[in-house]
């Protein structure tokens, strides 16, 4: 008996299936919307890997670039606005729009700064987060966030503008410093805005909701950083997709912990630190803006070149520019001639020292031209003070850059949290880039897409077990070889079990669902006989608020009939198959089943998902009649409409196929079902099939039955798992056997 699992690979074909090509409309990637521009016909300003992704952007549509400071996103963007054409508006932070006008002269392109939307004209226009709500209803071709990560520091009613009267404009792109991948809130932001998904469809997608919040589950990394790449590019340095870097070299950056010691401590401490809220932030901060101030000022004023003193309170930023020579305090409330004259002085060397906020010139500036900045204090917020750092620390910087954090005794422990998510931030940016960064090389043209999913064949005594895509495995067996047929499909429920689009489950709707099964159900009408069985486990399933937008029931039972008749199946009938609601309740913590519930409001009761038996029949005289080795009392039990009896907890063990990406649980169909179905629909010594075979339960009860075994499987793991349990099934009979064996 051989039960080696021999590997193979599925190979390259010439043609291309009507499957194959299904397959292709199953993943999950952005819509292309935008035009093709030959790369001749970009800028030769632009860098090799600037140039590229300016035409990937423009091919898009609607896309992102999630570049590093320094790597020239405001030339790309401003090249991508002069190729859409027509009216494009340029939305970008307080005090970026003069440096923005002056990066277009490099691409002899014009840029109108523009205050309300009767200023626009045909070409490239920008203007401020502030002001867009002067520019509802404007006539764009094309719209730029640039810096759009203060999506998530701008107010809310920003961001609701942006989103709901902007997202009509056929192109749009967002550009900003690399997000992390599990900063929810900053991908769906973009992923919305450029129209490619919902939050919410997002959410339902490629997370999953535990106790910790949402994450993402295990086997959607995969085709979650496919879907990310099909739309936005994420890179640190030009390397990151194979590109020349040389001429992009970050310098040293020198971090220096300034601590100043206080006398105050709260009540009952003897120690700085514990600090209790805003209220006591604030106080420490007012308390000490003296001795803060003078340790500012003898910083900047030691400095070698220009300075950048980044405050937080009003008295700081009004008392160090005092104590600074040469320095001048840019405040939220001044008029935008003064920000631009400041700014403009400041980068032609007339101020040795820029005071101002975060909030103010901490996105989108690039101050190369000083080395020195000081922190006076520190907030919670790394995005923030990330921020601020690559205003002078970004590619094209030639000095080292000098960061000083003075903060009070007290603040040691702020400071120290923003370390932890810088430390957190930059590993996990790697991690998107890392695995990103094949899709993103095939999205640029760089290598080309290839799928091999990993197959192989186990075979025993009176059984077979293909590891494979079932669409395809079917296809090996002869027509009408089987006698029966009796499997779970896997439920619509995206990335549970894999994360390839072979898998039934990874389905975004019904619709895809059962577009899918279709070649599975005339692969089994093929191979079955004439007038034999197919009988498929079934229950209905939940709707989810989440998912769905409500919480009730999808009649997925009556779907899968309707679908099976509509292949040119017949249906005989079904059996429904008693479940205890209690222990369903305990396993699903379903609102409608909970004891809570009873007390609190029956109107979401409902009763407890029984699992049902779908019996569907080939068109065709059987040849050969059943006998099933049932006697007459059990007929009067299994001939009832509902099953009883049948224990849940009947199953093969299930711990040993589960891996590290796995969010759920295998649920193995109970043997006690399996043998109800084997024995009243088939003969012993017979062929029983089933196309998803998981943990090799159908088998082995076919082969405790006495009954030869096919059997399916996409899962590696599972498949494993299966034949190790066929062939546990093989060696039990054989000692049966040898125990009853007559001598």
């Amino acid at each position: 008996m051989s039960a080696t699992l021999t590997m193979r690979c599925s190979g390259a074909r010439n043609m291309i299936s009507e499957y194959e090509k299904f397959l292709s409309s199953k993943r999950i990637v952005a819509e292309k919307t935008g035009v093709e521009i030959p790369r001749e016909q970009i800028s030769p300003v632009l860098y090799d890997f600037q140039r590229d992704l300016t035409r990937w952007a423009l091919r898009r549509g609607k896309a992102a670039l999630f570049e590093d400071c320094g790597l020239g996103k405001t030339l790309q963007q401003l090249e991508w606005a002069r190729h859409v054409g027509g009216k494009v508006l340029i939305v970008a932070p307080l005090t970026v729009n003069e440096q923005t006008i002056k990066e277009g002269i490099k691409l002899n392109l014009e840029v109108k700064n523009v205050r309300d939307k009767s200023e626009i004209i045909p070409g490239v226009n920008i203007t401020n987060y502030e002001m867009i709500r002067h520019f509802v209803d404007a006539d764009l071709d094309g719209i730029v966030l640039d810096e759009s990560s203060i999506l998530k520091s701008v107010d809310g009613a920003t961001k609701k503008i942006l989103l709901e009267h902007f997202t009509h404009i056929p192109f749009r792109i967002c550009c900003t410093a690399t997000p992390c991948p599990n900063d929810i809130a900053e991908i769906a932001n973009h992923s919305e805005f450029l129209g490619i998904m919902k939050r919410q469809e997002m959410l339902a997608s490629f997370f999953v909701h535990d106790e910790d919040g949402w994450r993402l589950r295990g086997h959607a990394r995969i085709p979650f950083y496919r879907w990310l790449a099909s739309w936005a590019m994420a890179m640190k340095s030009p390397a990151d997709l194979g590109y020349d870097a040389s001429k992009f070299k970050l310098p040293e950056l020198r971090i220096h912990d300034v601590i100043i010691p206080t006398e105050w401590r709260r009540e009952g401490n003897l120690f700085p630190g514990g600090l209790h809220g805003i209220g006591d932030r604030v106080n420490i901060r007012k308390q000490s803006v003296k001795d803060r101030v003078k340790e500012a000022a003898r910083i900047a004023n030691e400095a070698d070149g220009q300075v950048i003193i980044w405050c937080g309170l009003n008295d700081e930023s009004v008392s160090v520019s005092k104590a600074i020579e040469g320095s001048e305090n840019l405040q939220g409330s001044d008029s935008h001639e003064r920000k631009k004259s400041v700014i403009g002085r400041f980068l032609s060397g007339e101020l040795r020292g820029l005071v101002t906020k975060a909030k103010i010139a901490g996105f989108g500036m690039n101050f190369q031209c000083a080395h020195t900045m000081i922190f006076m204090g520190m907030g919670d917020s790394y995005e923030m003070y990330y921020q601020c750092i690559r205003r002078q620390y970004r590619f094209g910087q030639k000095k080292p850059v000098d960061a000083y954090i003075v903060v009070t005794d007290h603040e040691i422990e702020i400071v120290d949290n923003v370390r932890r998510k810088e430390v957190e931030a930059e590993t996990l940016s790697r991690e998107i880039i890392s695995a990103a960064r094949e899709y993103e090389m095939e999205e640029l043209g760089k290598i080309q897409h290839q799928e091999s999913i990993e197959c192989g064949e186990c075979s025993g005594e009176d059984w077979k077990l293909y590891q494979g895509d079932s669409c395809e495995e079917l296809k090996k067996l002869p027509d009408n070889s089987i006698d029966l047929s009796i499997f779970s499909p896997p439920f619509l429920a995206l990335y549970t079990y894999s994360a390839t689009e072979r898998d039934l489950g990874n389905c975004r709707n019904d619709k895809d669902f059962f577009e899918h099964f279709k070649f599975i159900i005339d692969g089994i009408l093929r191979v079955t006989k004439p007038g034999r069985l197919c009988c498929v486990h079934s229950a209905q399933t939940a709707t989810t608020l989440t998912t769905h937008g409500v919480i009730g029931m999808k009649d997925f039972r009556g779907m899968l009939c309707e679908q099976f008749v509509k292949r040119g199946w017949i249906y005989q009938g079904e059996v429904c198959i008693d479940k205890d609601p209690q222990a369903q309740a305990i396993r699903t913590h379903s609102k409608g089943l909970l004891f809570v519930q009873l007390k609190k409001d029956a109107s979401w009761l409902r009763p407890a998902m029984a699992d049902y038996i779908l019996v569907f029949r080939k068109p065709g005289e059987n040849q050969i009649p059943i006998h099933p080795d049932i006697n007459n009392e059990e007929w009067i039990e299994w001939a009832r409409p509902i099953w009883y009896g049948i224990r849940e907890s009947d199953t093969l063990n299930k711990a040993e196929a589960r891996s590290e990406e796995d969010d759920r649980h295998v649920c193995p169909l109970q043997l006690g079902t399996i043998e109800r179905v084997i024995r009243l629909w088939s003969n012993p010594g017979e062929t029983v099939l089933s196309p998803f075979a998981g943990i090799g339960s159908e088998g082995y009860v076919a082969i405790q039955q006495g009954r030869k075994f096919i059997g399916i499987e996409l899962k590696p793991l599972y498949a494993r798992t299966a034949a190790r349990n066929i062939r546990s099934a093989v060696d039990q009979k054989t000692i049966q056997g040898g125990l009853f064996a007559v001598s």
